[in-house]
């Protein structure tokens, strides 16, 4: 056990006040905050990242566009990833069985999932509905996603699309 008298005490608190010792204090806890914050679990079976209500209407993402009512559809929607955001992972694509997909975003982002949840199937609980996405948009998805700069130019004006606001996605 170290025992510290008053003197140490005082060296220690003249220590801390100095400029550069803030500095590397704060740049430490950052530096350790951002492990955390990044920190994700793998996207196994049962995993939830968000929050999915228990009970509820669920349609598979081939019927969901029938399932709209007033351009709108409440409720559970289940698919298989495509592709997610390799920023952040705060939006995914779940693949219809034509090829088309359908954005999937972290309501508020409010939560965010693992690069790893590309090719699992999921149940997604929220409100989908037909959002016009502008072209600026539409190059940040494709960026996010790590398109190279030939695809993102590419991209040309905006597009009316099916989008899903999720409150959470349980992988199954």
């Amino acid at each position: 056990m170290v025992f510290l008298c008053p003197r140490h005490f005082e060296l220690i608190a003249i220590f801390v006040k100095t400029k550069v010792m803030k500095q590397l204090i704060l740049f430490f806890v950052a530096f350790g905050f951002s492990f955390i914050i990044n920190a994700q679990e793998s996207a196994a079976s049962g995993v939830v990242y968000g929050e999915v209500k228990d009970k509820g209407e669920m349609v598979s993402i081939d019927k969901l566009e029938s399932s709209l009512k007033e351009n709108k559809y409440n409720g559970k929607v289940t698919g298989k990833v495509v592709e997610v955001c390799q920023a952040m992972g705060c939006w995914v694509k779940l693949q219809k069985t034509d090829g088309s997909t359908i954005l999937v975003k972290a309501k508020d982002h409010g939560f965010t999932m693992p690069k790893d949840i590309v090719g699992k199937n999921v149940i997604v609980d929220g409100e989908a509905n037909a959002t016009e996405i502008s072209e600026k948009m539409r190059k940040h998805y494709a960026q996010d996603a790590g398109k190279s700069k030939d695809e993102i130019e590419k991209i040309k004006g905006s597009s009316k699309e099916l989008t899903i606001s999720a409150n959470g996605v349980k992988v199954i």
